[in-house]
Formats: C-alpha cells, sequence, structure tokens
C-alpha cells in the first residue's frame, strides 16, 4: 500500500503503510542500527515518528476521496515511552474524534512479539495547503511579533 502524500522524511526511514481507511491506520518499521539509540534500541524520535504517521494517516483516512483529502499538520501530541523497542515494529493510529478543522487521535506502537512499547495522543488540523509555501523564511521573521525585553 501506498503513502497518499510524499514525505521525503517516512520515505527516508523505509515506514510501510500497511492499514489505511475507517479512522484508523498502521505503518511498519524493520528497525536497524542507524535507528537505535546508545543502548541499541529504538531512538524516541523514531517511535514518536510512527506514532505521528499513523495518527496523522488515521486522521486523514476517514475523508470519502483520501487522495484529494486536506493534508494534516501536527498540533501537539503527547508520547509515554513503556519499555524498550527491538524489531519489527508496528505504529498504530486511531481517529477518536474530529471537528471541522481538528482530529483528536491516539496511537501505539508495539514490537514484534505484540508488547505496547510506546503510547500518544495528539491534536491535528487539517490544511489544504501549508501556510508558509511560498514565502520567505526571512519574510515570516520579519512580520512575527517579537517579544519584548525585560
Amino acid at each position: 500500500m501506498q503513502f497518499a502524500a510524499h514525505i521525503p522524511f517516512v520515505e527516508h526511514l523505509g515506514l510501510e503503510l500497511r492499514r489505511f481507511g475507517g479512522g484508523e491506520a498502521e505503518v511498519a518499521l524493520a528497525l536497524r542500527e542507524a535507528l537505535t539509540n546508545s543502548w541499541g534500541v529504538a531512538h524516541g524520535g523514531v517511535l514518536m515518528t510512527l506514532l505521528d504517521v499513523a495518527m496523522a494517516h488515521a486522521a486523514r483516512s476517514v475523508h470519502r476521496h483520501p487522495d484529494d483529502a486536506p493534508g494534516v499538520a501536527t498540533v501537539e501530541m503527547k508520547t509515554t515511552f513503556m519499555q524498550p523497542a527491538e524489531g519489527v515494529l508496528a505504529g498504530h493510529g486511531r481517529l477518536l474524534h474530529r471537528t471541522a478543522t481538528l482530529a483528536f487521535c491516539e496511537g501505539w506502537v508495539v514490537d514484534d512479539h505484540g508488547h505496547r512499547c510506546a503510547h500518544a495522543t495528539a491534536t491535528f488540523k487539517y490544511l489544504r495547503a501549508l501556510p508558509t509555501r511560498g514565502r520567505k523564511l526571512n519574510e515570516l521573521r520579519r512580520s512575527a511579533p517579537r517579544p519584548e525585553s525585560a
């Protein structure tokens, strides 16, 4: 199964989309040494990416035409790491509730023995386009309010 959008970082990691539809999604990753921490288990950033991608796809999966569905941007995410993760990892995402502009999701990562390694909740904003697309970063910095000096 192919990801609906081209996401270079996800492709670089080697994530595979296993399930997508009805408010649920599953992504998988065969852990390799380059993605581990100093203890030789999955780096927390890898687990958070699995959770983020799985939940974002769950949020997008309820649209009638997923290929034409709006994208999502992560607004916030809370992650709990429960135990070290090794082997083939599966990130599961489930849409809990949505409004016209927001999706509230939960996700979890299991290892190839079915042990839950991490859990997360997140909020996503549905977007048709990235607000900064086509703008220059310096233009955004000039227009951003500056914090007052103490």
